[in-house]
């Protein structure tokens, strides 16, 4: 990607920064579009406030979008709500209109969105990029999400959608929170454990999206997911046994529903999203394979 120049939002994130300095790494240009101008980046991104949104839009040759507030873990009330589906929604129809008045414009927009498009699906069902959306509040949420990015496409822009599963890492996300139980010898499934994670370790989320940057064959959703998604409790016994920990202590959904109410759905809930656009790309992911790259994290 030398000499390619990327604006990205969310740069402070769990999967905004490591984009961050995988693209510094290749020798792309980075501008960083902040909230706070106070932020810090490594030496050589360029840091631009919202309020500077069109100015900073025009010149780049693609534009990722990931800003958005945490929706998983949190207690939904209509106020969480609403902040949750302005900072998705809305920043991208700004985006968006700056797009429109950019000139010279950049030719592809990767946007955000989630597997949680799908809503809550049996486990046994395979989503694909043409599978049909949920209609839950996050299936909602990621919808009018899609919808708002993809309406520059009208601009002869390349629009990408991301569909983002569960990421894992070190150092935050969805893993750390996962594994605090099992340290204390107190792991084991989330609710029924029949659930289905789509799963994703972050080194592909970020190889992922720079495919979609360079490919101009790429465009609408993507699924961006491991090419295996297990169910909660092969997660729960995948996790014990890395750790060499007991993987047999429930989490009750009657906890997760006292602690979260309507939030707790997410972690209730799953679907079995498949890359079958990243397949067909020819991506090759790094970490294809659960408990390998598990054993990477947490060995």
């Amino acid at each position: 990607m030398s000499q390619k120049r990327v604006l990205v939002t969310g740069g402070t994130g769990f999967i905004g920064g490591e984009l961050v300095r995988a693209l510094c790494a290749s020798g792309a240009t980075v501008t960083a579009l902040v909230r706070s101008p106070t932020t810090v980046f490594a030496p050589g991104v360029r840091v631009v406030p919202w309020s500077q949104c069109s100015d900073a839009v025009a010149g780049q040759d693609a534009v990722v979008h990931l800003a958005g507030e945490q929706a998983v873990g949190v207690r939904w009330t209509e106020s969480a709500k609403q902040r949750i589906t302005a900072s998705r929604v809305d920043t991208t129809r700004q985006l968006v209109a700056a797009l429109a008045a950019a000139s010279p414009r950049p030719g592809v927009l990767v946007s955000a969105s989630a597997v949680g498009y799908y809503g809550a699906r049996a486990g046994d069902e395979a989503l694909d990029e043409t599978s049909s959306p949920g209609s839950d509040f996050l299936a909602r949420v990621c919808q009018a999400w899609e919808a708002a990015a993809l309406a520059a496409q009208e601009l002869g822009v390349r629009v990408v959608v991301a569909r983002l599963g569960v990421v894992f890492d070190r150092g935050g996300g969805a893993l750390e929170a996962m594994v605090t139980p099992f340290r204390m010898f107190a792991g084991g499934p989330i609710g029924s454990g029949e659930q289905v994670v789509s799963w994703v370790h972050r080194a592909d989320v970020v190889g992922m999206v720079r495919r979609c940057i360079e490919d101009p064959a790429l465009s609408g959703p993507v699924n961006v997911v491991a090419p295996g998604a297990v169910t909660q409790a092969e997660l729960a016994r995948a996790i014990g046994r890395v750790l060499g920990r007991p993987a047999w202590l429930r989490v009750p959904a009657l906890a997760l529903r006292a602690r979260f109410g309507e939030g707790a759905d997410p972690l209730l809930t799953g679907q079995r999203a498949v890359p079958e656009k990243m397949r067909a790309a020819g991506y090759v992911w790094q970490h294809p394979d659960l408990e390998a790259a598990l054993g990477a994290l947490l060995g």
